[in-house]
């Protein structure tokens, strides 16, 4: 028996039981879930937003718009 069927026979044991426990729990009661809870604080959620100014804003509009005539003058 090679390793990639005694996988798929432990998840199909792994279904089996979350089927035979949700039915021991009962019909209103949700099925456990994985991985990080809802609503829990991520790493990237704790520090503050960075705004950029309007002048920022334009100075870059300005250097795209400068990038994007030169990248179509070239492919002419």
């Amino acid at each position: 028996m090679d390793i990639q069927s005694i996988v798929n026979d432990l998840k199909r044991e792994r279904e089996r039981l979350d089927r035979a426990i949700a039915a021991l729990e009962g019909p209103g009661a949700a099925p456990r879930r994985r991985g990080r809870p809802a609503g829990s604080v991520s790493s990237h959620t704790t520090r503050p937003r960075r705004h950029m100014s309007a002048a920022a804003r334009k100075r870059i509009s300005e250097m795209m718009k400068l990038r994007w005539a030169e990248r179509k003058r070239k492919s002419k």
